[in-house]
Protein backbone atom coordinates (compact mmCIF):
# COMPACT_ATOMS: atom_id res chain seq x y z
CA UNK A 1 0.00 0.00 0.00
CA UNK A 2 1.53 3.45 -0.77
CA UNK A 3 -0.12 7.09 0.95
CA UNK A 4 -2.92 6.96 -2.59
CA UNK A 5 -4.24 4.08 -0.64
CA UNK A 6 -5.17 6.76 2.29
CA UNK A 7 -7.48 8.90 -0.34
CA UNK A 8 -11.03 8.33 0.92
CA UNK A 9 -9.93 6.89 4.57
CA UNK A 10 -10.88 9.05 7.35
CA UNK A 11 -8.12 9.91 9.96
CA UNK A 12 -10.47 8.61 12.67
CA UNK A 13 -11.75 5.01 10.77
CA UNK A 14 -7.62 4.97 10.41
CA UNK A 15 -6.71 5.91 13.97
CA UNK A 16 -9.99 3.93 15.54
CA UNK A 17 -8.68 0.56 13.67
CA UNK A 18 -4.92 1.65 14.90
CA UNK A 19 -6.46 1.05 17.90
CA UNK A 20 -8.56 -2.05 17.32
CA UNK A 21 -5.71 -3.76 16.08
CA UNK A 22 -2.88 -2.82 18.39
CA UNK A 23 -4.59 -1.25 21.30
CA UNK A 24 -3.44 2.14 23.23
CA UNK A 25 -0.49 0.59 25.01
CA UNK A 26 0.99 -1.28 22.29
CA UNK A 27 -0.07 1.88 20.09
CA UNK A 28 1.66 4.31 22.60
CA UNK A 29 5.33 1.64 22.33
CA UNK A 30 5.68 1.66 18.45
CA UNK A 31 4.84 5.48 18.09
CA UNK A 32 5.91 7.98 20.95
CA UNK A 33 3.60 10.44 21.29
CA UNK A 34 1.69 11.36 24.77
CA UNK A 35 -1.58 11.18 23.13
CA UNK A 36 -1.64 7.54 22.57
CA UNK A 37 0.69 7.26 26.37
CA UNK A 38 -1.27 9.57 28.82
CA UNK A 39 -4.88 9.18 29.48
CA UNK A 40 -5.81 8.15 25.14
CA UNK A 41 -9.01 8.74 23.78
CA UNK A 42 -10.01 8.96 20.17
CA UNK A 43 -11.05 12.85 20.20
CA UNK A 44 -7.58 13.54 22.22
CA UNK A 45 -5.85 12.14 19.95
CA UNK A 46 -7.27 12.99 16.20
CA UNK A 47 -7.33 16.90 18.17
CA UNK A 48 -3.35 16.44 18.23
CA UNK A 49 -2.70 14.70 14.90
CA UNK A 50 -5.14 17.22 12.24
CA UNK A 51 -2.42 20.16 14.15
CA UNK A 52 0.44 18.09 13.84
CA UNK A 53 1.62 16.69 10.38
CA UNK A 54 4.92 14.96 11.53
CA UNK A 55 2.61 12.77 13.75
CA UNK A 56 0.00 11.92 11.62
CA UNK A 57 2.56 11.04 8.84
CA UNK A 58 3.82 8.36 11.62
CA UNK A 59 -0.16 7.50 11.93
CA UNK A 60 -0.46 6.54 8.63
CA UNK A 61 2.92 4.98 7.62
CA UNK A 62 1.84 2.58 10.41
CA UNK A 63 -1.18 2.07 9.21
CA UNK A 64 0.34 1.17 5.76
CA UNK A 65 2.98 -1.06 7.17
CA UNK A 66 0.16 -3.20 9.55
CA UNK A 67 -0.99 -6.51 8.02
CA UNK A 68 -4.66 -6.29 9.45
CA UNK A 69 -5.77 -9.60 9.76
CA UNK A 70 -9.88 -8.80 9.36
CA UNK A 71 -9.31 -8.17 5.58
Amino acid sequence: MSVHDLHGITLESLLTRLVAHYGWDELGKRIDINCFISDPSIKSSLKFLRKTPWARTKVEELFLETQFTDE
